[in-house]
């Protein structure tokens, strides 16, 4: 079964983060540039939180708050799940499902960042497997139809 060290693996471990007294503007940029939803904030090596597409639309846009004056501190999501390296795919997937969020840091024994996974790395990984098993179907019924 595959984990998320396998994700890691194969997407990289760079991860893209922020500290609490970013704007949210430089923050929206930062994302726009780099074509990601969400961005770890930060201090030093600990995780404060994690700002998201979402958060800006509804607690910074929806709100009417000026982007270039609202920090990242006073709209991120501070209750953060983590995972490790170890966890299976379906157990990220399943907690991301249960918990309606799409990006899951990724944290070692000490809580160090080690990486950062979203549910589009998890369809990626999932839809790479559905691809291998029907090519090894592909190649058991034709190998052996081939060869009566």
């Amino acid at each position: 079964m595959a984990n998320i060290a396998s994700i890691l693996a194969e997407k990289g471990s760079e991860v893209l983060s922020v500290s609490k007294s970013t704007t949210v503007l430089e923050a929206a940029r930062m994302m726009t540039k780099n074509k990601c939803g969400s961005l770890l904030v930060t201090q030093d090596t600990k995780l404060l939180g994690i700002i998201t597409e979402r958060d800006v639309l509804s607690r910074v846009v929806a709100l009417e708050l000026a982007p270039t004056a609202t920090p990242v501190a006073a709209v991120m999501s501070k209750e953060i799940s983590v995972c490790n390296v170890q966890t299976s795919v379906d157990e990220a997937r399943t907690l991301m499902r249960n918990l309606r969020i799409r990006h899951l840091p990724v944290v070692d024994d000490a809580e160090n960042i080690i990486g950062l996974i979203s549910i589009g790395d998890l369809n990626a990984s999932q839809l790479e497997g559905q691809q291998q098993a029907i090519h090894q179907m592909h190649e058991y019924i034709y190998g052996q139809t081939l060869e009566q």
